[in-house]
């Protein structure tokens, strides 16, 4: 019945099934640990206390929504010392190790910049973590190296911008020259925090900039929630898509600023919007070579780990699912028409789409349960984890 009535509206199909079964979320290991707030860390029952239980979570999910089957790292947080064990390791849950993130942020020397620093040993020593990374990106046969930077300044006069800004361009070229020539560096921006005053990479502009001059292997990330608030995000990656300089995308939603919290969960029209350029690209036959990341990037403070982040995953298929809807001929249509209003009805007839019908019909020709929240709550893998998982483990490195 579902197929028909797809057909009957000119739907091919095959195809719309083929691509959302092809769909590629990559989850973040930090998603799955303790987290908070500047004011302190909410531990929760069950949470992934190293890279091992961290693994076996994103695993876990992937099992449930069977589109997650990466997992990003952030060293040293996840620092081991034999990362190809890691890669055996996550290979034998059904999973493997996404994009490799730096920390040039967390440790005392940084505190006022990395990259952007006045001292030299200070930019020496984020370099020298840089090349750790990439060491390890090698070992795990990682592709993707996901660079942000809390580096900025709080009052005026307390830098010169032109100083750190080729400060940044020669760090950044350096590391672009050590990456493997199969592998990309993704450049994310912040307009602002924890640089009150001003940030080194503060927009998609700035990003946009230093990955030219970095060369061809620089991309830039967009993060939904690093933004000033109104940014046409939607318009954003439409144009990187035609500068061929999109990256990646780090998924999540604000409600006032880098609020971290589950993808849709305030504004899901927006997502649709950026899935619909990005399906809209990938359907032109004049853009060539598109390669994006699909990333999740969020801080589960109030919601159970595991749970939210299915709840993310899920919404994300469902903005795909819209996008793979909308009637393009009759958006072009309208568009070259200037018919506002049918423009619009266009992309909002897709938007209303009930979808979950379709998703359940996905994840059942995949072999999945129809619904993966029932799925994982009728597992008891919840409960297993929180008996298991009691105290901290020594020496391991986490957020906060």
């Amino acid at each position: 019945m579902l197929a028909e009535r797809l057909t009957a509206a000119g739907i091919d199909v095959p195809e719309l099934l083929s691509r959302l079964k092809a769909q590629d979320i990559e989850t973040p290991s930090w998603g799955y640990g303790n987290s908070g707030t500047r004011f302190g860390v909410f531990k929760q029952l069950g949470a992934a206390r190293d890279i091992h239980e961290r693994l076996a979570d994103a695993a876990m999910v992937h099992s449930l929504t069977g589109v997650c089957p990466s997992v990003a790292v952030h060293i040293p947080w996840d620092r081991v010392s034999d990362y190809g064990a890691l890669k055996e390791e996550a290979g034998a849950l059904g999973v493997q190790i996404g994009a490799v993130n730096p920390n040039v942020f967390q440790d005392a020397d940084y505190k006022l910049g990395s990259f952007g620093n006045t001292n030299a040993s200070v930019r020496e020593k984020a370099m020298d973590h840089m090349a750790e990374c990439v060491e390890a990106m090698v070992a795990l046969d990682s592709k993707n190296l996901s660079l942000w930077f809390a580096d900025g300044t709080n009052y005026p006069g307390q830098a010169d911008f032109r100083t750190r800004k080729r400060r940044f361009e020669t760090c950044l070229g350096r590391v672009h020259d050590m990456l493997p020539q199969d592998c990309r560096m993704l450049i994310e921006y912040k307009f602002f925090e924890p640089g009150f005053y001003m940030t080194d990479v503060a927009d998609w502009g700035m990003a946009a900039g230093f990955c030219r001059k970095a060369g061809e292997k620089a991309k830039v990330l967009v993060d939904l929630g690093h933004h000033p608030l109104s940014t046409n995000i939607e318009q954003v990656v439409a144009i990187l898509i035609d500068e061929g300089l999109l990256g990646g995308f780090h998924f999540n939603n604000r409600k006032y600023a880098d609020d971290d919290l589950t993808t849709g969960s305030t504004n899901p029209y927006e997502v649709f919007l950026i899935y619909n350029e990005i399906v809209a690209a990938l359907e032109d036959p004049t853009v060539e070579g598109l390669d994006i990341a699909f990333m999740v990037d969020q801080s589960h403070n109030v919601k159970p780990k595991l749970e939210a982040m299915i709840q993310t995953v899920d919404f994300i298929q469902s903005a795909y699912a819209r996008a793979l809807l909308v009637d393009r001929k009759a958006l072009r249509g309208a568009q070259e028409a200037d018919d506002i209003v049918c423009a619009e009805t266009v992309l909002q007839a897709a938007f209303l789409t009930d979808v979950r019908p379709l998703l359940a019909h996905v994840r059942e020709e995949m072999g999945l349960h129809p619904n993966p929240m029932v799925a994982y709550r009728s597992s008891g893998y919840f409960e297993r984890i929180s008996a298991e998982r009691v105290g901290e483990l020594e020496g391991g490195a986490s957020w906060g």
